[in-house]
């Protein structure tokens, strides 16, 4: 199957597959294909059943299951809803209510499971409060930023699966580990209910709370010029399509020392956005993320900074403000934190030698 070239913005090729006619165990012999990935623009208007996107270790039909089958089309990333519509200022004109649609930021429900490879369902590990859309990225880079994986090649197969809702909304992700990693522990304190606003708020105790990163970040000698570094919002802004469509979506972006723009992704949840992002790396083999920073369109809670950490990067900055344990954890990881990043002034709250200020003449 030939790869696909990468689809930001405009129509998406629409495939319509025949109904899977073909049951393929998980361990039989498929040739591997280059990973590829053809992403939704959110703007572009989609069906749950018949367009998809693909993001493929491998391509294989099964039940049930569409493994390697990226989610974009399956559930929209948006909706329309019916409003009235008050404006106190008009009122005095007579015309202070008016009826019209309005376009909201999809919230669904996903179920992440993980285990060995055979027959059998595998356990589930996290429901998560998400918008629909990069969901592969979403589980991998949850999995990498809970400790559970180390690397795309932790994960031998991971798949979307159909969920008992008419029409089918694949609200579930199936990963099947490699031989060899150790399956994730029932213990209740490791179990995970994420919402939309909170992504660890489902464990049971501060010790499952703390991951520690494979990646050391203290010697990286990224080094960003404050007036570099005062753009980005601005650029991050710039490509959150969603947000202008919703108001309702955070975004994390990937830069590169130089202000580029990697990969954005947006999603109702922070954390959300942010696994996204990771997990993006992991499939693309990007990890560590050594001499980039990612910036978050909110606040730098305790689980961001961690989740930055778990993927190697240096430098997390945020528009918002940051939280004691954040800084804490910063600090202890050797890691840049930055917040309130807003206009040409920010606070830096650790790793200040890694933001360099022009001195006037």
């Amino acid at each position: 199957m030939p790869a696909l070239g990468r689809a930001r913005s405009g129509p998406i090729k629409t495939l319509t597959p025949a109904p899977p006619t073909l049951l393929v165990h998980p361990l039989a012999p498929v040739p591997p294909l280059a990973p590829v990935i053809m992403e939704l623009s959110v703007d572009t208007p989609t069906t749950r059943a018949d367009n998809f996107m693909i993001n493929t270790w491998r391509w294989v039909w099964g039940w049930g299951c569409r493994r390697g089958v990226e989610d974009g089309g399956m559930g929209r990333a948006t909706d329309r809803r019916g409003v009235l519509r008050i404006d106190l200022d008009a009122a005095t004109a007579g015309r202070g209510s008016v009826r019209r649609p309005d376009t909201l930021a999809v919230e669904e429900p996903l179920e992440i499971r993980v285990g060995a490879a055979g027959p059998g369902r595998r356990q589930p590990l996290a429901v998560t409060m998400r918008t629909p859309g990069d969901d592969l990225d979403l589980a991998i880079g949850f999995l990498l930023t809970e400790g559970l994986i180390r690397s795309t090649d932790d994960v031998l197969t991971a798949q979307l699966c159909a969920g008992a809702e008419t029409p089918n909304t694949y609200n579930v992700v199936d990963v099947v580990l490699a031989p060899g990693v150790p399956e994730p522990t029932t213990d209740p304190s490791r179990n995970f209910y994420t919402t939309s606003s909170c992504g660890v708020c489902g464990k049971a105790s501060i010790d499952a709370v703390r991951t520690r990163s494979l990646f050391p970040v203290a010697a990286d000698p990224l080094s960003v010029p404050a007036t570099l570094l005062a753009e980005l919002p601005d650029r991050l802004r710039a490509a959150q399509r969603g947000f202008d469509r919703t108001g309702g979506l955070h975004a994390a972006g990937l830069f590169t020392p130089d202000g580029e723009l990697v990969v954005l992704r947006e999603d109702v949840g922070r954390h959300n956005a942010v696994d996204k992002v990771i997990g993006w790396a992991v499939r693309e083999r990007r990890l560590p993320l050594a001499g980039h920073l990612l910036l978050v369109s909110g606040r730098a809670s305790f689980e961001l900074t961690q989740k930055a950490w778990m993927a190697g990067l240096p430098l997390l900055a945020a528009v918002s403000a940051p939280s004691t344990l954040a800084a804490e954890l910063a600090d202890e990881a050797g890691m840049t934190l930055v917040g309130f990043l807003r206009g040409r002034t920010m606070n830096v709250y650790t790793g200040p030698h890694r933001i360099t200020v022009e001195q006037p003449a």
